[in-house]
C-alpha cells in the first residue's frame, strides 16, 4: 500500500507538519511555501490530502485560509486540535545572556511576549516558525535566537534553552485535512461536525429567518463567519458550522429551512468530531 502524501504549508518541524506526525504517522508530510501551493497540491494530485490551520484560540481565524475556503472544491474530512508549544531555541553554544535577537512567525512573536520583554531581546520577524529556526542554524550565531516548535530543534540540530515560553498554556490550534474527495462520516458513527457555506437572499431579516432553523430544532452552531462576494457590499456569504449529520432529522429539518432564505448552500464537509471538543467543554 502507497504512503499516504499529506501537503501543510511551512517547512520541516512546523506546528503544521508536528499535527501531521502525531496523528498520520506513516503519511508522507510535504511543505509548501503557501497556503496556496498546498491547496494546488492536492488539487493537482500530487498529494492526497492537505493540513490546514483554520482557528487558533488566542489570534482567532487564520486569515489566509479564510480566502482559499469560499472557492475551493476539495472537502473537509477530519480536524485535529495541536496544543501549541513553543521553544526558545539557538546554535549550540548560545547562553540566554549571549541572545541579542528573537527570530520567529509575527503570530508566535506575539504569543511569547513575557520572555523577550523579560530578557530585552529584539524580536524579527521570520515568514515560519520553523524556517526561523533553520535560518538561525544557518547563520551560527550565538546573538541570534529562534522560537519554534521543539520539532524544528530537532530538524535543524538546535539547542533548546527553554521549553514552554508561550504566555498562554491554553494556546491551540485547529486543523483541517483536506481531500479532493468527500469522505463524509456514517450516520450513527459517533459525535459529527457538518461545516457548509451559504449565502443569503437579499431580503430583509433574511440571515435572521436562515438560522432561525437551527435554533428551532436544537443544532448548536459553533462556528458562523461572514464574507464578502466579488467586492460588494450588498451580497455576503457564510461559513458556517454545526454539531450532527446532515441525516439526523433535526438538521435535515434546519438544512431545509435554511434553503428557503439562501441562493445556494454547500457542505464543505461532514466528519468526526475530535474528542479535543467534548475534553474541554
Amino acid at each position: 500500500m502507497s504512503t499516504v502524501r499529506i501537503a501543510y504549508q511551512g517547512e520541516p518541524g512546523a506546528n503544521s507538519h508536528l499535527v501531521i506526525k502525531q496523528n498520520y504517522p506513516d503519511a508522507e508530510a510535504i511543505a509548501c511555501a503557501s497556503f496556496e501551493d498546498a491547496f494546488a497540491l492536492v488539487e493537482a494530485d500530487g498529494a492526497e490530502l492537505a493540513m490546514i490551520p483554520i482557528d487558533n484560540s488566542l489570534a482567532g481565524r487564520v486569515a489566509d485560509i479564510h480566502h482559499f475556503l469560499p472557492t475551493t472544491n476539495l472537502h473537509i474530512v477530519a480536524e485535529h486540535f495541536l496544543r501549541i508549544q513553543f521553544a526558545l531555541m539557538a546554535t549550540p553554544g548560545t547562553t540566554l545572556d549571549s541572545i541579542k535577537t528573537v527570530h520567529s512567525h509575527v503570530h508566535a512573536l506575539g504569543q511569547c511576549r513575557r520572555i523577550i520583554r523579560m530578557h530585552g531581546w529584539t524580536p524579527v520577524i521570520a515568514g515560519d516558525t520553523a524556517g526561523a529556526a533553520r535560518e538561525i542554524h544557518e547563520a551560527g550565531d550565538v546573538t541570534q535566537a529562534a522560537i519554534a516548535p521543539p520539532l524544528a530543534a530537532e530538524i535543524y540540530g538546535l539547542q533548546v534553552l527553554a521549553h514552554d515560553v508561550e504566555d498562554e498554556a491554553h494556546n491551540t490550534t485547529r486543523f483541517i485535512v483536506l481531500s479532493p474527495e468527500p469522505r463524509r462520516a456514517p450516520l450513527g458513527s459517533g459525535p459529527v461536525v457538518t461545516t457548509f457555506m451559504f449565502n443569503v437572499r437579499n431580503l430583509p431579516a433574511a440571515l435572521y429567518k436562515a438560522l432561525g432553523g437551527f435554533a428551532t430544532n436544537g443544532i448548536n452552531m459553533t462556528k458562523l463567519e461572514s464574507y464578502m462576494v466579488g467586492g460588494e457590499f450588498i451580497a455576503t456569504q457564510f461559513l458556517a458550522e454545526v454539531e450532527g449529520h446532515p441525516e439526523d432529522p433535526a438538521l435535515a429539518r434546519a438544512l431545509e429551512e435554511l434553503g428557503f432564505f439562501t441562493t445556494e448552500v454547500k457542505i464543505m464537509g461532514v466528519y468526526p468530531a475530535d474528542p479535543f471538543r467534548s475534553a474541554s467543554a
